[in-house]
C-alpha cells in the first residue's frame, strides 16, 4: 500500500514541466524510431555494411565531442545546458527534410546528423539527471525515474506504428520532421521550470584540466558496484542494440516486411516496458536493489538468441514480438534501479561527469559491437550475425555485481523518509520548547531542507 501511494503522489510542479519536456522529446523521437536505417534502405538504398555505419561512426563520433564537454556541462547551470542541446538537436535534425526536398539528401549527412545528435543527448542527458538530483527529495529518485522509464516505452509503443504510417502516407522523411519538431516543444518545456539554479563553482578557477575529463571514469571504476554495473551495461546494451540495423536489413529486405509492420514488432512489446517501470518501486522495496540487478538483469539477456529464428509471415512477427517483449519487460525494470543506484552512489559535483563517461562508453560499444554485427552480416548473412549476438550475451549476467556494495552505514532509501520524518518532529519539539520558555513565536516558521520545487511547502507529501 505504501508503494502504491508512493507512485502515485504528486512530485511537485517543476519535476511536471522537466517529465513533460521528456515526455514530448520522447514521443518525437518514438515517431522517428528508426528513421535513419529506413532512410538509408528506401532512399539512398544502402546495404548492410552502411546501414550499420549509421550506428556504428555517428554516435562513437558524438561520444568524442561529449568528452570535452562533460566538464563544462558540470560547471554550468543545468537548466540553460539541456535547452541549448534540444535546439541543437532541433536544428541538425531539420537539415535532413530541407536536404531531401531538394534532392540533395546523402548519405554523410546522416552521419554527421547522427554524430551531432548523439553528442548533444549526452550532454543533455548529464545536465538533466544532475538536475532531477536539485528537483526531487533523495526517497523519490526511484519514483522519478521509474516514471521516465514508463514514458520512454509507451513513446516507442506508439511512436513506431504512427511514424510507419507517416512515412506511408506522407514521405520517409516525415518521422524525422516531427522528431526535430519535438525538440523545440521540449526546449520550451523545459524553459518553463522555475527553480532558481546556483552556478556550479569549481575549486579551481582556471580553465578545464586534462584530469577533469576522466574523473567520471574514475569515479565509476573505483566504485565496486558502478564499476560491475558499467562493463555489464556496456556489453548488453552493445549487442541489443547492434541487432537494430541487422533487422532492418532483414526484415524490410529478405523477409519483405512493409514498413508498418516493421514498426508494429517493435511498437508492441513496448507495453512491456509500462509493467516493468511499474513493477519497480514494489520489487526494490520488497527484494531489494542487488536481487532487481542480479535477477532482471539475468533475464534481459537470455531472449535475443530468439531473433535468429525469424521467418517470414505472421509467425516471423510473432516471434519479433514476444522476443523483443521479454526483453524488455526485464529492462524497464532494470533501468529505473540502475538510474537510481549511479545517482545516489555518486558526489553532487561529479554527476555530469559520470553519466556522460556512462554514456560515452556504452555508445563506444553500441559503435563496437555494431561495426562488428554488419561485417559479419557482410560475410555471412544478417541472421548469422543476430545468432552469434545472442550467444554472446548470455555471457554478461557474469559480469553483474555479486554482493551488494552498498554500506552498512547508509540507510537504505527507504527508510529516507522515515528519518526525516523524525527529525522534523524533533526539530519542531525543541520550537515549541523553546517558545514556551520565551512566552513568544519564534521569528522564522520551521521549515524542512528541501528541492527548489517544494517551495513555499512546510511538508513532505
Amino acid at each position: 500500500m505504501h508503494t502504491r501511494r508512493l507512485m502515485r503522489r504528486s512530485l511537485g510542479p517543476q519535476f511536471g514541466w522537466l517529465w513533460m519536456a521528456y515526455a514530448v522529446s520522447a514521443y518525437g523521437s518514438g515517431l522517428g524510431f528508426g528513421a535513419f536505417p529506413l532512410i538509408a534502405v528506401l532512399v539512398l538504398h544502402a546495404g548492410p555494411a552502411q546501414v550499420s555505419a549509421l550506428s556504428a561512426v555517428g554516435p562513437p563520433a558524438g561520444a568524442l565531442i561529449a568528452v570535452p564537454l562533460a566538464p563544462w556541462v558540470e560547471f554550468r547551470r543545468k537548466r540553460p545546458v539541456m535547452i541549448a542541446m534540444d535546439l541543437s538537436r532541433c536544428a541538425v535534425m531539420a537539415t535532413i527534410p530541407v536536404a531531401y526536398a531538394f534532392g540533395r539528401l546523402s548519405f554523410v549527412q546522416l552521419l554527421v546528423v547522427s554524430t551531432v545528435v548523439a553528442a548533444a543527448k549526452i550532454a543533455f542527458n548529464a545536465a538533466s539527471g544532475a538536475y532531477l538530483k536539485t528537483l526531487v527529495w533523495p526517497e523519490d529518485l526511484l519514483v522519478a525515474n521509474a516514471r521516465f522509464e514508463s514514458t520512454s516505452w509507451s513513446s516507442i509503443a506508439v511512436g513506431p506504428p504512427l511514424g510507419g504510417a507517416a512515412i506511408g502516407l506522407f514521405g520517409p522523411v516525415t518521422s524525422v520532421v516531427a522528431d526535430a519538431l519535438s525538440y523545440r516543444f521540449s526546449a520550451l518545456g523545459v524553459t518553463a521550470i522555475h527553480c532558481r539554479e546556483k552556478r556550479p563553482q569549481r575549486a579551481d578557477k582556471s580553465q578545464v584540466r586534462a584530469g577533469e575529463l576522466l574523473d567520471g571514469w574514475r569515479h565509476i571504476l573505483s566504485h565496486p558496484g558502478l564499476r560491475a554495473l558499467y562493463l555489464n551495461n556496456m556489453l548488453v546494451a552493445g549487442l541489443i542494440m547492434a541487432t537494430e540495423p541487422l533487422l532492418a536489413v532483414l526484415l524490410l529486405r529478405q523477409l519483405g516486411f512493409p514498413p508498418w509492420q516493421y514498426g508494429l514488432a517493435f511498437a508492441a512489446p513496448c507495453v512491456g516496458g509500462l509493467i516493468g517501470s511499474r513493477l519497480a518501486c514494489r520489487v526494490v522495496a520488497r527484494y531489494g536493489e542487488h536481487r532487481v540487478f542480479r535477477t532482471a538483469g539475468t533475464l534481459r539477456a537470455i531472449w535475443l538468441v530468439g531473433l535468429a529464428f525469424i521467418r517470414p509471415g505472421v509467425a516471423g512477427l510473432v516471434t519479433v514480438i514476444a522476443v523483443e517483449l521479454a526483453i524488455i519487460i526485464n529492462m524497464s525494470l532494470y533501468n529505473p534501479v540502475l538510474a537510481t543506484y549511479r545517482l545516489e552512489h555518486t558526489p553532487k559535483d561529479r554527476i555530469a561527469r559520470t553519466l556522460s563517461a556512462w554514456s560515452i562508453g556504452q555508445q563506444a560499444s553500441i559503435a563496437i559491437f555494431t561495426e562488428l554485427g554488419g561485417l559479419l552480416a557482410e560475410i555471412t548473412s544478417p541472421r548469422t550475425a543476430l545468432t552469434v549476438m545472442g550467444l554472446l550475451i548470455l555471457a554478461s549476467p557474469l559480469l553483474l555485481p555479486r554482493r551488494d556494495h552498498t554500506p552498512q552505514s547508509e540507510p537504505a532509501p527507504a527508510l529516507s523518509h522515515a528519518l526525516i520524518e523524525r527529525e522534523a518532529v524533533r526539530l519542531q519539539g525543541r520550537q515549541i520548547a523553546t517558545r514556551t520558555a520565551s512566552g513568544r513565536e519564534p521569528r522564522e516558521r520551521f521549515r524542512l531542507p528541501g528541492r527548489c520545487d517544494l517551495r513555499g511547502r512546510t511538508h513532505l507529501r
